[in-house]
């Protein structure tokens, strides 16, 4: 039998200002073949060191779970930047029964404190970050999953634009699934694979599009033909934000990986921030590029390869 985990880290605190405990396993959804934090035993844990979400729900939910999962006197580390939830984590761990110690360093606030014997709210917060079912659609979702509780102007503008689609394709950065059911409501798509770094995304997706035709991947899209090759299609509203800052990296990287998963004259549907500069790489790797919509502050794009 595996030795049980005795200590974790959440996210990626940056080394020069918190250590990662010795022999830590790593509990984030953003991170491929994470640990769920909330599988792990109670009380199993010494340490944790936690670089926590900038969401008030998802914070609170990972903090709790945190304090579940450890002994009576492990220690918890968590660290965030002040505009991104760094201010709150004192008043936070306190509601909990914490006592903290706080500290700041690299534009981080710092907060340490030793599980209490008694906690306080823990189920609360757990249960208001945890995957439920949305009113309305009745879509599963998560506190954390982008845009998880609406739907986004972006993706609501290419569901617009995008026509019926045949053959086997996939859904970059798919996230709970809702460009996918748009996708198979044409009976000539013949597969179609979703992927989402997010484990969280992952798991609503799983549930929410139940086909025969679907197959759900835990995986980094930007792996592209390492995943798929010789696709029809693809389509994809990809991020453009990591480690809470914007990165015109990202879109281009799935741009670049679509290219790759795709046959020759296959075609990638793309919707993007009017801002972002997306018709370089596109121009670069496909044999034609056609704008097709440009409203509230999004474009789509069909380009063909």
């Amino acid at each position: 039998m595996p030795d049980p985990v005795r200590a974790a880290v959440y996210g990626s605190p940056p080394l020069d200002v918190v250590d990662a405990p010795a022999g830590a396993v790593q509990v984030s959804p953003l991170a491929a073949a994470s640990t769920d934090l909330a599988d792990l035993p109670e009380g199993s844990l010494d340490e944790i060191v936690i670089q926590a979400p900038a969401g008030v729900a998802e914070r609170r939910y990972v903090l709790a779970q945190a304090l579940r999962a450890l002994k009576v006197e492990g220690r918890l580390t968590a660290l965030a930047p002040k505009d991104r939830g760094g201010l709150r984590l004192n008043k936070e761990l306190t509601a909990f029964g914490c006592v903290v110690g706080e500290s700041a360093k690299r534009h981080q606030r710092i907060c340490v404190a030793l599980r209490p014997a008694t906690v306080t709210g823990l189920e609360a917060a757990i249960a208001e970050g945890a995957p439920r079912r949305l009113d309305g659609d009745g879509l599963w979702t998560q506190p954390g999953v982008f845009s998880w509780d609406r739907l986004d102007p972006g993706t609501a503008l290419l569901l617009k634009a995008l026509p019926p689609l045949a053959g086997a394709g996939a859904d970059l950065g798919c996230g709970i699934g809702v460009l996918s059911h748009a996708v198979l409501a044409s009976p000539k798509v013949t597969k179609l694979t979703l992927i989402d770094l997010d484990r969280r995304a992952v798991e609503a997706a799983r549930r929410n599009v139940v086909e025969p035709r679907v197959e759900v991947l835990w995986a980094d899209a930007r792996r592209g033909a390492e995943l798929l090759g010789g696709l029809d299609f693809v389509v994809t509203n990809p991020p453009f934000h990591e480690a809470g800052g914007e990165d015109k990296g990202l879109g281009q990287a799935f741009i670049k990986a679509a290219a790759a998963m795709l046959r020759k004259s296959g075609v990638l549907w793309l919707v993007a921030n009017r801002h972002l500069p997306y018709e370089a790489v596109l121009n670069e790797h496909f044999k034609t590029v056609r704008p097709v919509a440009d409203a509230g502050g999004f474009k789509v794009y069909e380009a063909r390869k």
